[in-house]
């Protein structure tokens, strides 16, 4: 499976991250571990929603439309 997520930070709750990976719980532990430049700065994380896709392509498409303006406030709206 592929999963897209999104990620907010502990310590600052308006910190949010969207991301893809095939494994969860090892990449919640990576951005929680400081592993990944882009969310060191803001640990720790907690995941607040996820979907899991069969296709890796939709998965990526959908990860892509949620970091766009749109995408964004439907994420804003609907998700969080």
């Amino acid at each position: 499976m592929h999963y897209v997520y999104i990620l907010r930070s502990i310590r600052f709750p308006d910190q949010i991250y969207v991301g893809y990976t095939t494994n969860l719980e090892s990449r919640l532990s990576k951005h929680n571990s400081g592993q990944s430049e882009h969310t060191s700065r803001y640990l720790p994380w907690e995941i607040v929603w996820y979907s899991a896709f069969p296709e890796k392509l939709r998965a990526l498409a959908f990860e892509s439309y949620l970091k766009s303006h749109s995408g964004k406030a439907f994420a804003s709206k609907r998700l969080l």
